[in-house]
């Protein structure tokens, strides 16, 4: 079979080039493993959140890093079409790239973010907020989200809680068993006509409070269920992010997916590649484990299958390796030196990945494969979490491949 441009790994990476690619007339296949990181996500996407100026963060990079192979421009640029680019999907955004915004975590602690889901509460200051008072509100058994972080965070900034838990005969089922009270199984009793009834619910527990936060429990395939809480809550209503799995995460992976497929993308999920044949410097085709009698191939080729989470990088006693095509990867070759014992130290490991040339196209024996574009978290030369740019560096280096290809 003959495409256009096959991308390994399916999650944000791989979607957002697969998408980018189909809105521009091009026959695209994706071939995924399963889950994404997107199942972690926290309802926000950081460029770089090292300081409120993620621009001028970027500037100190070092050189190795991705964004310093774009340059400071390209990633303004790129940085610029991403919220019009997902309010295509039906998917809106806050914030921009020209300041950082906070938002909170599970746990009550505040961090930068660039672009946060509209549903989800955010911040102009980390000290300061916008609500004198406030209702943080959970589903009565549920463990992933607990209030008494929140709480303590919004009261030693100043502000008033007060909390309550919500029950419903819905919930009761799930709550036989703690495996089953998780977000996304909560989220599939939050439909319907149930939605109006959870939500005067909500307006008997908030009377005199500025506003309300709840768990991200609500909106597993869409939108809908979400603007019906903010239409009929009478004070503003805001999400905040839980514990795996991500209800808002698994969202937009549904959501891109579908996008994807309807725009004439070919998504093959639950296969993974095995083998590439390659011919005077480009990759002609790969193999699949599902489809090992079938060669699939296409004039470019996107690897973006993930860093060690999603073994598109793997460890061994040996040494590191990249497990599809044996292509090079920056490591170090002495594993005394992959990581820090202080835990909260940026870890060396977390550099680690494919090697490219400053096109971002992957290198194998020293030299590099002209058609084989690496994005997202599998390329080397940047820490996400030290960094705080996984998502950008991932949603950036797919634009800009998709742009190579098209020669844009």
């Amino acid at each position: 079979m003959r495409f256009d441009t096959v991308i390994i790994g399916g999650g944000l990476s791989g979607l957002v080039a697969g998408i980018d690619l189909v809105r521009k007339g091009q026959k695209c296949l994706i071939v995924s493993s399963g889950q994404s990181a997107l199942h972690f996500f926290s309802g926000s996407f950081e460029l770089c959140n090292k300081e409120n100026d993620p621009m001028k963060a970027i500037a100190s990079l070092d050189a190795c890093h991705p964004y310093s192979k774009l340059g400071a421009e390209r990633v303004e640029a790129l940085a610029a079409r991403v919220k019009p680019f997902f309010a295509e999907l039906g998917l809106n955004f806050k914030g921009d790239a020209s300041a950082n915004h906070w938002r909170m975590t599970p746990l009550g602690v505040m961090k930068r973010a660039w672009l946060t889901l509209d549903e989800y509460a955010t911040f102009e200051s980390e000290t300061e907020m916008p609500w004198k008072k406030v209702s943080v509100l959970n589903i009565d058994g549920f463990l992933d989200f607990h209030t008494s972080y929140i709480a303590a965070a919004l009261e030693a900034k100043g502000v008033e809680v007060a909390v309550a838990s919500l029950s419903a005969p819905q919930f009761d089922k799930l709550r036989e068993s703690p495996t089953e009270m998780r977000s996304t199984n909560i989220s599939k009793t939050i439909i319907g006509e149930f939605v109006d009834a959870l939500a005067e619910q909500i307006n008997g527990k908030v009377t005199g409070s500025d506003a309300v936060l709840m768990p991200a429990v609500a909106g597993l395939t869409g939108t809908a269920e979400v603007e019906r809480l903010k239409e009929l809550v009478k004070v503003p209503f805001h999400f905040l992010p839980t514990l795996p799995p991500s209800t808002p995460g698994i969202r937009i992976q549904m959501m891109l997916k579908k996008y994807f497929q309807q725009q004439g993308g070919v998504y093959m999920l639950g296969d993974s590649v095995t083998e590439g044949r390659f011919e005077d410097g480009k990759l002609k085709s790969i193999k699949t484990l599902n489809n090992e009698d079938t060669e699939f191939e296409a004039d470019n080729f996107i690897l973006a299958t993930g860093s060690f989470f999603s073994k598109g990088i793997v460890a061994s006693q040996n040494g590191v390796a990249e497990p599809v095509f044996g292509l090079d990867v920056d490591a170090d070759s002495d594993r005394t030196n992959w990581y820090q014992r202080n835990m909260f130290d940026a870890q060396p490991y977390m550099t680690f990945g494919v090697a490219t040339d400053e096109e971002f196209r992957a290198k194998k024996d020293g030299r590099p494969v002209v058609n084989l574009y690496v994005v997202g978290s599998v390329l080397s030369g940047f820490n996400a979490i030290k960094d705080g740019c996984g998502a950008g560096v991932s949603i950036l280096t797919s634009l800009n491949a998709a742009d190579q290809i098209m020669n844009l």
